[in-house]
């Protein structure tokens, strides 16, 4: 059986600092016989080129629907904690 994981005000600590102004990336807590002993901080960086600027900026039409009157389109970028 696992042991229980005690998590100390040091580590909440690290967690959030590690978490804190990162706008797209992991963060990995890696444990070791119950006891945290790693973060990990992937960080990464989205540039826009023109092409993409300009094609947010024109309006898409949407796709041809019987039940709905107007689409919208909803992206999100995958990364869920």
């Amino acid at each position: 059986m696992a042991k229980p994981l005690d998590v100390d005000e040091l580590w909440t600590h690290r967690i959030i600092q590690s978490i804190n102004g990162l706008e797209y990336g992991t963060v990995q807590i890696v444990v070791h016989d119950g006891r945290i002993v790693q973060i990990e901080r992937t960080e990464r960086k989205r540039f826009e080129s023109d092409q993409a600027v300009s094609a947010k900026e024109t309006p898409r039409k949407p796709e041809k629907s019987n039940d709905f009157k107007k689409t919208k389109v909803y992206r999100t970028t995958g990364d869920f904690l």
